[in-house]
């Protein structure tokens, strides 16, 4: 039965009793069922799927079922799938270990306490819903609906999106401004498709580093015989954009007398071809971006004042992703995704060193340098991980520093989370109970801070920590 508002967790397997102490002890706030067929083979064949997967991981499970843990890896590869959490025996780290390198979500030890569980479940369910909108179902979008390509993989992202949402519904023009790299145009491409011009065209243009009369040419168009060579009649961007969306891209590098035909053309919506006193109509949305400061240029005289108002009606600043390292696990997944498919090559996750590489690097490339990199990862690799070997050296070495010098407050406190834990862990030997009682946390707590943190487990000690820290860049042969 169906409780509305309920989380509904599906608890894969075989001990009734199990499920029945679950199920008594969440309560009414959660919609409990089991799943006996705990076969990764037939997941495929399962109607329906709950907002949190709970997969019974105890070793008494595993002799049953030894594919038990391929079932993590099955549930997760489904097209947005629920969050899984493992309940496993106490202190079991080979087994915690396999559920984080499957794609689990948390573990839960036994014996169960019952608000450690609900908090697990809570937390997950969060994250889940988060998953959703990061990684929408069905490859087609809808206008007023993000687009699987535009990934709102931080809380700076999250802040930016809904302020397209609010943007994009009203037909005025839009500034968005961010280093090169940042995804200016795809997020152009985005208030397009939550317009109400969604359904007619979008056309790009770049006015970077071009002479004055050949961007006049590319806006405007012209009519045959305008000049040398000009053999037929061309319609121009502008025309084209008719009934949709018009982008700009690098509008500061304009000069200055273009930059008064655009205005003209701004208010008026007419304009005329190269080489014709005809006027023509064109009703379009203008979208601009640039990576200069056009305040600081106006003050300088070198961008009109009026044009500058006419397209600063809302500006949408991109921020590097330097400032977005909350993120980067989930975007380098996401090219991965995108690589994966393309080159076809069997490649399912990157390893804890290779992931804590990429978010310790200061990307000057930003975005676009990201997906350069995880693409040649992907080429690089030969297995189903990526390691720190597969990186470019500058990103792999983990020697490189954000371009601003110094870790944004983000990175700072991951930094310094990381050093508590593994000092922590060091000082009482691997001993996760202890650590866990001196951070003032539960051990699942500490499990579950470890795999954010991406410090590997390895009897309770961080994996390679000692060569890390010496630089010293591990070859494949060593595991």
């Amino acid at each position: 039965m169906h409780i509305d508002g309920a989380i509904s967790i599906c608890i894969y397997t075989s001990d009734t009793d199990l499920f029945e102490f679950i199920q008594r002890g969440l309560g009414e706030a959660f919609e409990v069922w089991i799943e006996r067929r705990c076969d990764p083979g037939r997941t495929q064949e399962q109607k329906r799927w709950p907002d949190v997967a709970l997969l019974d991981m105890r070793k008494q499970s595993l002799d049953v079922n030894p594919l038990r843990i391929q079932l993590v890896r099955a549930i997760r590869r489904r097209n947005s799938p629920p969050a899984v959490i493992a309940l496993v025996d106490a202190n079991d780290l080979p087994v915690i270990r396999q559920v984080f390198d499957n794609g689990g979500h948390d573990i839960v030890e036994c014996p169960v306490s019952m608000d450690e569980l609900r908090f697990a479940l809570l937390h997950a369910h969060r994250f889940q819903q988060m998953e959703k909108e990061i990684h929408p179902p069905g490859p087609v979008a809808k206008p007023n609906q993000t687009h699987p390509d535009f990934v709102v993989y931080s809380e700076a992202m999250q802040q930016v999106l809904a302020l397209t949402r609010k943007v994009a519904p009203n037909d005025v023009s839009v500034l968005i401004t961010g280093e090169t790299g940042t995804g200016k145009e795809l997020l152009a491409r985005e208030i397009h498709r939550m317009s109400s011009r969604a359904y007619g065209p979008f056309v790009a243009f770049s006015c970077a580093n071009l002479p004055e009369t050949l961007i006049e040419d590319e806006l405007f168009g012209h009519e045959k015989g305008a000049f040398t060579g000009a053999m037929a009649a061309r319609r121009g961007r502008v025309e084209v954009a008719d009934q949709g969306t018009l982008f700009l891209d690098e509008i500061g590098d304009i000069a200055l007398g273009l930059q008064a035909k655009l205005l003209r053309v701004l208010q008026q919506r007419s304009f005329e071809r190269l080489g014709s006193n005809t006027t023509l109509k064109a009703n379009f949305r203008l979208v601009c971006a640039t990576l200069r400061d056009l305040k600081t240029m106006v003050e300088h005289g070198e961008f009109r004042r009026d044009l500058y108002y006419r397209l600063n009606v809302v500006q949408i600043c991109l921020p590097p992703l330097r400032e977005r390292q909350d993120g980067i696990a989930v975007l380098a997944d996401h090219f991965l995704r995108q690589c994966t498919k393309e080159l076809r090559k069997p490649i399912t996750h990157f390893s804890a060193p290779s992931l804590r590489a990429l978010e310790e690097y200061g990307w000057p490339g930003n975005v676009r340098e990201l997906e350069n990199v995880v693409q040649r990862a992907v080429v690089m690799a030969e297995g189903k991980t990526i390691e720190t070997w597969h990186l470019p050296p500058e990103v792999g070495s983990g020697l490189a520093t954000p371009v601003a010098g110094k870790l944004p407050l983000e990175g700072e406190v991951r930094q310094f989370k990381r050093r508590v834990v593994v000092r922590t862990l060091r000082e009482f030997g691997g001993d996760t109970n202890q650590a866990a009682k001196s951070l003032g946390i539960t051990r699942s707590h500490l499990y579950r801070l470890m795999n954010q943190l991406h410090i590997p487990l390895h009897d309770g000690l961080p994996v390679r920590e000692h060569a890390e820290n010496m630089d010293v860049r591990l070859p494949p042969t060593i595991h």
